[in-house]
């Protein structure tokens, strides 16, 4: 009896851990004292005994809950639960490691939970929410259907929030099993909403409005069914795709949260009805600064600079998202060519994301300006104010003098940088980047050398090493060995792609390198991409299609330095932008 007393006083914290709320501090000693001399509470799990070993290490773990040394209780508990294979243990443990956002514990601990407990649907709830995040939606259903035919609501749609990273063989063995469970449960809005889900990702948009009909005459004003109809019916080109959705809101003015989900739908599609909509959200809650701020960015997106600016000093005037409003005064200030109006905005911005976009803006001010010095005083003074961030300060200062011509101020400051911080190799990597432009290949070398040296699985140091060897000497083998190793470790990675096709075309190996060079196109389809691409095909013989790639990149950039030299180089004449890139696309 001792024994699984005891252990139910160590699970005790599990009820803290199964609401996400932070694990606190067990009782003291005397509290724990008067407990015990209150008659004995009938505890919720069966009585049993524990190994000597497994209660020792039950009790350090309670204890390192009590000294928040929540790491160390749960390993101990993830070692523990397979051992005992207790309903207790097992849900104290998932519980932890949801706490701690450690996800293949989650996954482990909750697979063992409904291993020893079968029926606890929290048990099935978590293990199929987990199988989701791990990308295995299909064997989350059966879980989910446990919780339903035990009279509770199953939230079905959670797998569908994986879909995008589904193979199509995968979507329609899920869509199957689906529409299998549907005719055991013709009655969830759920499960009819996860059909219709799946039904319009498979593009059959027709099944999809079918099971949202049968919604509707269950519940008429369901929010996430009216909004994908709106959106079904929307892609389609329907002549009405809102009808249903406004005809709701008009039942219904006060339904701000419907009324938000359809705001920024049309955000997609229509931005003048965005703003009319969010228009109304605003007077309904006119304190609410993400209305304002989401007001002013709408009227910026559509032109009126006026009203943008009326909604952002309501902001300040609110003491609401000080930085964002500051930050995009500035930028409108600086599109209307009011400079010194825009420093000012953007000077005002003090932390967030924000911080770095006003810093580099007023580098690009002062520099497009020919106040060189004032740009270099402005930096200095902000590295001295926000030390945490002077390594990204000299970055993204030495990347404006480069962009701006100024190599030689550019390479004295990191220069400067590095002498500071010598292993950081962000600034190691952008200095390399301007001795390549240089044409000082051995600085280069060295400082991406230097980077590898600490990080030999930086891909974005292999990749520009093994292109710049590629591109620049004859050192092929050397090249083809930093890519290869860099597309291991960023398989997808279009920069890459086109680094590995562009070093297996300068070695003689063609066929292989137009199926690099393509797929990088396809997915990043920029200028020197395309005069990469563009060469192979002309090579091979495909000049015409060389001829619509290398026209569809002049069209975008005309003057890139890497395409105006290959159609140099190929003594070919300066291009004629294509109407339309038809040809590319396929």
């Amino acid at each position: 009896m001792f024994r699984s007393l005891l252990i139910l006083a160590c699970i005790a914290l599990a009820t803290a851990c199964a609401s996400n709320e932070p694990v606190t501090a067990s009782p003291d000693a005397s509290t724990a004292t008067a407990a015990s001399e209150k008659p004995p509470v009938e505890p919720s799990y069966p009585e049993r005994a524990f190994p000597d070993d497994s209660l020792h290490d039950l009790l350090l773990a309670e204890f390192a809950l009590r000294r928040r040394e929540y790491d160390v209780a749960l390993d101990t508990y993830l070692q523990q639960a397979p051992v005992l294979r207790d309903p207790a243990v097992s849900a104290q443990t998932t519980r932890l490691a949801q706490y701690m956002e450690r996800g293949e514990d989650v996954l482990s601990s909750a697979q063992l939970w409904v291993e020893v407990e079968p029926d606890n649907l929290e048990a099935r709830s978590t293990l199929a929410r987990q199988l989701v995040s791990s990308g295995r939606s299909t064997e989350a259903l059966p879980h989910l259907a446990v919780i339903e035919r035990a009279g509770e609501t199953a939230n079905f749609t959670v797998i569908a929030s994986a879909y995008d990273d589904m193979s199509t063989a995968q979507r329609r063995e899920l869509l199957e099993d689906v529409t299998a469970l549907a005719t055991e449960f013709p009655q969830s809005l759920s499960l009819l909403l996860t059909q219709a889900l799946l039904f319009n990702g498979v593009e059959q948009p027709e099944q999809a409005l079918q099971r949202l009909q049968r919604i509707f005459a269950l519940e008429p004003e369901n929010t996430r069914a009216l909004l994908l109809e709106a959106k079904i019916l929307a892609d389609r080109g329907a002549d009405e795709p809102y009808a249903r959705l406004q005809q709701v809101l008009r039942e219904n003015p006060d339904n701000s949260t419907l009324r938000m989900r359809y705001a920024r739908l049309l955000t997609g599609t229509d931005m003048r009805a965005a703003r009319e909509q969010f228009e109304i959200l605003s007077a309904q809650s006119p304190r609410d600064g993400d209305l304002l701020f989401s007001l002013a960015l709408i009227n910026r997106e559509l032109g009126d600079p006026i009203a943008a600016s009326a909604y952002l000093r309501q902001l300040l005037q609110l003491g609401q998202r000080m930085d964002e409003a500051h930050y995009y005064l500035g930028r409108i200030e600086q599109d209307r060519e009011r400079l010194e109006d825009a420093i000012t905005y953007y000077q005002a911005v003090e932390k967030g994301p924000e911080y770095l976009a006003a810093a580099t803006r007023i580098g690009e001010i002062l520099l497009d300006t020919q106040q060189l010095e004032r740009s270099l005083a402005w930096f200095a003074s902000q590295r001295e104010r926000h030390p945490n961030l002077r390594e990204r300060l000299y970055g993204m200062e030495a990347d404006l003098l480069g962009r701006a011509g100024l190599d030689g101020p550019a390479r004295d400051l990191l220069d400067q940088a590095l002498s500071e911080s010598p292993q950081d190799s962000a600034l190691l990597y952008a200095r390399a980047m301007l001795s390549e432009q240089a044409g000082d290949l051995v600085g280069m070398e060295s400082d991406l050398r230097d980077i590898l040296a600490r990080e030999p699985d930086n891909a974005t140091a292999l990749n520009a090493l093994g292109y710049t060897l590629g591109n620049r000497t004859e050192r092929y083998e050397e090249a083809l060995e930093l890519v290869s190793r860099a597309l291991e470790l960023q398989p997808g990675e279009p920069a890459i792609l086109d680094s590995m096709g562009w070093i297996l075309f300068k070695m003689g190996r063609t066929d292989e390198a137009l199926d690099y060079l393509t797929r990088a196109f396809a997915k990043f389809p920029d200028p020197e991409v395309a005069a990469h691409l563009g060469e192979v095909m002309w090579v091979l013989g495909d000049r015409e299609g060389a001829m619509d790639v290398w026209r569809a990149a002049s069209a975008r950039d005309p003057d890139h330095p890497v395409l105006r030299s290959t159609l140099e180089r190929l003594d070919i004449a300066p291009l004629e932008p294509v109407a339309t890139e038809d040809r590319v696309a396929e």
